[in-house]
C-alpha cells in the first residue's frame, strides 16, 4: 500500500510530520481534516520501506493479536473509556509496530474520529472484518459483545490452524530425516566406501555400480545443479508472489491427492464461520460475503465465491447459488438453506463450520494413519536399499577370502 508523509498542525497548534498507508491521498487529507488536524503538506513516499517500517516494525502474530483483543475486550468490558482502555495495552504491549499502530489510534479518538475509523489508519495491523466488527459495536453500542463475538472467532481459527500444523509436524520430521539421511549417504559415505572397493579390485553388483555413479554424478556436477537449483528456486518464488503463479498454486492445492480435499474443506469452513460473523456484525450479505472469501487466501476461491456474491446480488437465494457452486456437501446446503428461511443464517453458517471443522478432524487423522506408516517403510526401503548396496560387495571380499 502506498505511504504518504503528511505535515499536520495539531488542534494545540502543534507541527508534526508523521507517515500514513493510503490508497488515495484525497481521501487520506479529508480523513485527518475529520479528525481536527490542518493538513500543510502531502507527499508519497516511494521507498517506504526506508521510513514507514522503520517505526512500523514487522507485523504481529495471530497469536499477538488474539492476546490484544482478549486484554482490550476485558477492559471495554469493565467499563474503561476506549481511550483509557488503549492506554493501559499500550502499557504493556512490547511490539514496537503495534505499540506506535496505537498510539496513533488512540490519539485519533482522542481527536474525534470513531474506533473504526481510527483502527482503519493501520490496515497491516487490523483486517477488514476486525474494522467490520468495530463498526458494528459503534451502532449497536455495545463494543463489548461485538469484541467477544470477533475474539470466538479467532479462537476458532486458530484451534483449527492448530490442528493441521500439529498433524503435519511429524510426517514433515520424517521427511526430512529421510532426506538428511540418505543425503549424508550418498555424499559422505559412499565415496569413501567406493574407493575401499576400488583399491581392492572388486567386482562390484549393477546395483552398487549405479549407486556409485549416481553419487559420483551428484558430486562432480554439483558446481552446475546447485547454482541451477538457487536460480529455479528464486525464479519459481518470483513467479508465486505474482498474481497468476498464486492463482495457479491455489488451483493446485484444492486439487492434491490426499491433501487437495483438506484444503477445501478448511476454506469452506472459514468462510462459513467469517460469513456468519460479517453477517452478525451487521454488514449485507452481498459485501460479507467478498469480505469473507478475501480472508481466505485462495485466488481460485475467492473468484468463485465472487461470482456467487454476483449471483446473491442479482437476486438468488444464496443456497442455489452454492449449490451451483458444486464444493459445499449437501448437509451444509441443507443447513444453508434452513437458515435462509428461517432468518437464522449466521447461526446455520456457524453450524456448517463446525462441520467442516469436525470433517477436517477426521481427514487429518485419516492422513496421519496412512501417511507416517508409509512414510517410515519408503524411508527404510530406501536407506537400507542404500546400505545393502554397498555392502553386497563387503559380503564377496568376505567370501573370495574364506
Amino acid at each position: 500500500m502506498p505511504v504518504y508523509r503528511c505535515k499536520i498542525a495539531t488542534p494545540e497548534g502543534r507541527i508534526q510530520e508523521k507517515d500514513f498507508p493510503s490508497l488515495n491521498p484525497a481521501a487520506l487529507k479529508s480523513d485527518l481534516e475529520k479528525q481536527g488536524f490542518f493538513v500543510l503538506g502531502l507527499r508519497r513516499l516511494f521507498f517506504p520501506s526506508l521510513h514507514f517500517s522503520d517505526w512500523l516494525g514487522k507485523g504481529f502474530s495471530e497469536q499477538q493479536f488474539l492476546a490484544f483483543n482478549q486484554e482490550f475486550h476485558v477492559l471495554i468490558r469493565s467499563g474503561l473509556p476506549i481511550v483509557q482502555a488503549l492506554e493501559a495495552v499500550i502499557e504493556r504491549t512490547e511490539q514496537k509496530g503495534l505499540r506506535h499502530a496505537l498510539m496513533e489510534v488512540k490519539s485519533a479518538i482522542r481527536s474525534g474520529a470513531s474506533p473504526s475509523e481510527a483502527f482503519s489508519l493501520f490496515p497491516r495491523f487490523f483486517p477488514p472484518l476486525y474494522l467490520a466488527s468495530l463498526k458494528a459495536g459503534e451502532k449497536t453500542g455495545d463494543m463489548p459483545v461485538t469484541l467477544e463475538r470477533f475474539i470466538a472467532y479467532q479462537k476458532k481459527v486458530e484451534g483449527v490452524k492448530n490442528e493441521v500444523k500439529k498433524a503435519s509436524f511429524y510426517p514433515l520430521l520424517l521427511l526430512v530425516a529421510a532426506m538428511v539421511t540418505v543425503a549424508f549417504l550418498v555424499v559422505w559415505v559412499v565415496p569413501r566406501l567406493s574407493q575401499i572397493f576400488i583399491d581392492a579390485q572388486v567386482q562390484l553388483p549393477w546395483v552398487t555400480r549405479m549407486l556409485i555413479a549416481t553419487a559420483h554424478g551428484l558430486s562432480a556436477l554439483a558446481f552446475l545443479w546447485v547454482p541451477l537449483f538457487l536460480v529455479g528456486a528464486v525464479a519459481l518464488r518470483f513467479f508465486f508472489k505474482t498474481e497468476g503463479g498464486r492463482f495457479l498454486v491455489d488451483s493446485w492445492k484444492i486439487r492434491l491427492p490426499l491433501i487437495g480435499g483438506l484444503f477445501l474443506e478448511y476454506s469452506l469452513g472459514a468462510f462459513s464461520r467469517t460469513l456468519a460473523t460479517t453477517l452478525l456484525s451487521g454488514i449485507p450479505l452481498v459485501q460479507a460475503m467478498h469480505m469473507a472469501a478475501g480472508t481466505l487466501g485462495n485466488r481460485q476461491l475467492e473468484k468463485q465465491f465472487a461470482a456467487i456474491a454476483h449471483q446473491v446480488r442479482e437476486g438468488g437465494s444464496l443456497v442455489n447459488a452454492l449449490e451451483r457452486f458444486g464444493r459445499f456437501s449437501s448437509l451444509a446446503l441443507r443447513l444453508i438453506a434452513v437458515g435462509e428461511k428461517t432468518g437464522a443464517l449466521p447461526e446455520m453458517l456457524n453450524n456448517v463450520a463446525e462441520y467442516y471443522e469436525m470433517e477436517i478432524a477426521r481427514r487429518l487423522e485419516r492422513f496421519s494413519s496412512l501417511f507416517e506408516p508409509l512414510m517410515i517403510f519408503a524411508a527404510g526401503l530406501l536407506i537400507g536399499g542404500i546400505i545393502i548396496a554397498m555392502y553386497l560387495p563387503i559380503f564377496q571380499m568376505a567370501g573370495t577370502i574364506r
